[in-house]
C-alpha cells in the first residue's frame, strides 16, 4: 500500500496547478495535505477541497488506480475518490441524520457522484456560515449567534423580535435563555421579526407575524410573539437556511429544497397559485427542475436562489421584477424561478448570493462582484463621474468596474447600500450612508467602492458583514434611525457602527431619533461589542 501511494503523489505533483505550487519551507505533499486539512475542516481561507468536482478530474483521468472500484464497504463499487468523498459528506453536521437512502438520493440530485454531494455541502454550509458564528442586522435590531450555538439579541423590541419574553428594547446583547439546550446554527431577521434554524433542522420564530392578517395596515392586525415558537408546520422539513422578506419567507430544505409562504399583500406569489395570504410552507418548483438549491437570499418583493450543478453554480430569480431585481434584463414580474443567464458564462461562474431589499451583489468564483437592482444613492457602484446622470436601475448583473484587480471574498447588499470584503483583507462600502453605516466620519453617499479606513485599524480579519437589509414599510420615516452595520473578524470579534436609535448596535447607547452631529461622531467608528462568540 505504501509504494501505491507514492506513485499516486507522484501523478499528483507532475500535474500541480499553480496555485498549489508549494513554497520554500514545506513540501508539497505537506502543503496539499494542510490545504485539504483546512478546508475540511471549515476553513474559508483554503483552497477547493481536492475531492470536490472539479480538481480530481486530472487524478482520475492520469491514473487508474483511483479510477477502479477500492472494494471497500459501505459500497465496494466506489472508487478511492468517492469512497473519500462520501465518509467526508458524513461527517458534515448536516448528512449525519440523514439515512443512506436520503443521501442516494441527494447523490442523485446532485449528479450521481459524492464528490459533487461534498461540493453541494461545502458551498452551502460556507455561504449561510452553519456551525460558525454570525451576526444579522435588522431593521432596528440585531440577532446573534455564537459557533456554541447560543443567541444572544438587542435593539428594538416592540413587538418582542428580540426573543426574550418581553417588549422592552434592549442596548447590549442579552442572551435568549429559553433557548438553552437548543443549538442554533443560522438566523434571519426581518422588519421586527427573527427567525432561527437548529441543529436538527427545526425553525423557531418570534416578533412581528403579518402572515395571515387580510389588512396588515391596522393596528389590530399585528399579532406578534416575544418568545421563540416552534413551526410546526415545517416538522417535516429538515431546515438549514431561513431567510425573511417583506411580506414571505423562505427556507432552503438539507435536500435542496425551497419552501416558501406567508406572501401577502397580493404581491407576485412564489410559484404557487393559492391564496397571497398563504401560511402553509409549499415547495418551489420550477424550470431549475430537480437540481439542488446551496443558497437563497430574500429580498423585500423577491427571492434568489444559488442553484448546484456538477457545470457550475446557476442564479435563479422570481418575484417582483420592478427595478430590475430579477436581473432578468425587464422589469417584469415573474411567478416561477427564471435561470438569469448572464452567470451562465464560465467566466462568471456565482459562488454565493446576497439580496438586499430592493438590489442584488453576487460573488463571483473568480473574486469579481456583480450588482443590479434600483440603483439610488451609488448602491450598485457604478457610478460615472463623467456621466452627469446615473441609471434609475439596473436590470443585467454588471460587473463593478472599479473593483477590477480586487479579489472579493464575501458581498453583502444592505438597504441601498453594499459591502465587499477583498481577501487581503481591505473592506469596501458604497452606497447610502446618511446613518454613518458605511463606516465613515461623514454621514453622506459614497457612489462608487471606497476602502472602509476605520476597519483596516482594527487590525482583525473580516470574515462577514451584515448591512440592514430589511425593510420596515410601518416606520419608514425611520431609516436614519435604525440602518446599521456589524461586523464579525476571524478572531470572534463583534463590531457596529451607524443608526443607533433603538440600541441595535450593542454599545449602550440609545441615540435620539433625529440625529445631530454629537450622536453622529458616537456612532462613526466600528465599536467592539462585548460578546463572546467563540
Amino acid at each position: 500500500m505504501g509504494g501505491t501511494n507514492s506513485k499516486a503523489a507522484a501523478v499528483i505533483e507532475f500535474h500541480k496547478t499553480q496555485n498549489e505550487t508549494s513554497s520554500s519551507n514545506s513540501s508539497p505533499s505537506d502543503a496539499a495535505t494542510d490545504r485539504s486539512q483546512r478546508h475540511c475542516s471549515g476553513d474559508e481561507a483554503a483552497e477547493q477541497c481536492p475531492l470536490t468536482a472539479n480538481p480530481s478530474v486530472l487524478l482520475n483521468a492520469t491514473c487508474k488506480f483511483f479510477r477502479n472500484p477500492a472494494n471497500f464497504p459501505p459500497d465496494t463499487a466506489l472508487s478511492l475518490p468517492e469512497l473519500a468523498a462520501h465518509d467526508m459528506c458524513r461527517q458534515r453536521a448536516m448528512c449525519k441524520p440523514m439515512k443512506e437512502k436520503e443521501m442516494e438520493v441527494l447523490k442523485k440530485r446532485c449528479g450521481g457522484s459524492w464528490k459533487l454531494v461534498l461540493e453541494y455541502v461545502l458551498v452551502g454550509e460556507k455561504n449561510y456560515r452553519r456551525e460558525k458564528p454570525q451576526v444579522v442586522a435588522g431593521s432596528g435590531h440585531s440577532i446573534i449567534v455564537t459557533a456554541k450555538g447560543d443567541v444572544y439579541s438587542f435593539g428594538a423590541n416592540s413587538l418582542g423580535q428580540l426573543g426574550l419574553g418581553n417588549t422592552e428594547d434592549q442596548l447590549k446583547p442579552c442572551l435568549i435563555s429559553s433557548l438553552q439546550g437548543i443549538k442554533i446554527t443560522q438566523a434571519a431577521v426581518g422588519a421586527r421579526r427573527t427567525m432561527l434554524v437548529t441543529d436538527k433542522g427545526s425553525v423557531y420564530t418570534f416578533g412581528h407575524d403579518i402572515f395571515g392578517w387580510e389588512d396588515t395596515t391596522k393596528s389590530e392586525s399585528i399579532n406578534h410573539s416575544s418568545s421563540p415558537k416552534l413551526v410546526d408546520s415545517l416538522s417535516g422539513v429538515f431546515v438549514v437556511q431561513a431567510s425573511i422578506g417583506g411580506y414571505f419567507t423562505a427556507v432552503l430544505s438539507r435536500e435542496g429544497q425551497v419552501y416558501t409562504f406567508s406572501w401577502g399583500r397580493n404581491d407576485k406569489r412564489l410559484g404557487h397559485n393559492t391564496d397571497p395570504v398563504d401560511v402553509e410552507p409549499r415547495l418551489l418548483s420550477g424550470p431549475h427542475g430537480d437540481a439542488p438549491v446551496a443558497q437563497i437570499a430574500a429580498g423585500n418583493c423577491y427571492l434568489l436562489m444559488l442553484v448546484y450543478q456538477p457545470t457550475g453554480m446557476s442564479v435563479y430569480s422570481l418575484g417582483c421584477g420592478q427595478g430590475g431585481k430579477l436581473g432578468l434584463g425587464n422589469k417584469v414580474d415573474e411567478g416561477l424561478p427564471k435561470l438569469i443567464e448572464f452567470f451562465q458564462a464560465p467566466d462568471r461562474r456565482p459562488l454565493s448570493i446576497s439580496a438586499g431589499p430592493f438590489h442584488d451583489a453576487v460573488l463571483g468564483r473568480d473574486g469579481r462582484v456583480y450588482t443590479w437592482g434600483w440603483s439610488p444613492y451609488g448602491c450598485l457602484g457604478h457610478h460615472d463621474p463623467t456621466d452627469g446622470e446615473n441609471e434609475e436601475c439596473v436590470t443585467v448583473p454588471r460587473e463593478v468596474a472599479s473593483l477590477l484587480g480586487v479579489k472579493a471574498v464575501h458581498v453583502s447588499a444592505g438597504r441601498y447600500n453594499t459591502f465587499v470584503v477583498a481577501d487581503n483583507g481591505d473592506v469596501y462600502s458604497f452606497g447610502w450612508g446618511s446613518s454613518l453605516n458605511l463606516g465613515f466620519q461623514d454621514a453622506g453617499d459614497v457612489l462608487a467602492p471606497k476602502v472602509v479606513d476605520s476597519l483596516a485599524g482594527l487590525d482583525e480579519k473580516v470574515v462577514q458583514i451584515s448591512a440592514t437589509h430589511s425593510y420596515d414599510w410601518h416606520n419608514e420615516g425611520a431609516g436614519f434611525v435604525h440602518s446599521h452595520t456589524m461586523v464579525l473578524t476571524e478572531s470572534g470579534k463583534l463590531y457596529s457602527f451607524g443608526g443607533a436609535g433603538k440600541g441595535q448596535l450593542g454599545l449602550g447607547l440609545k441615540l435620539a431619533e433625529g440625529y445631530n452631529a454629537e450622536g453622529n461622531n458616537a456612532v462613526a467608528v466600528p465599536s467592539r461589542v462585548a460578546v463572546d462568540l467563540v
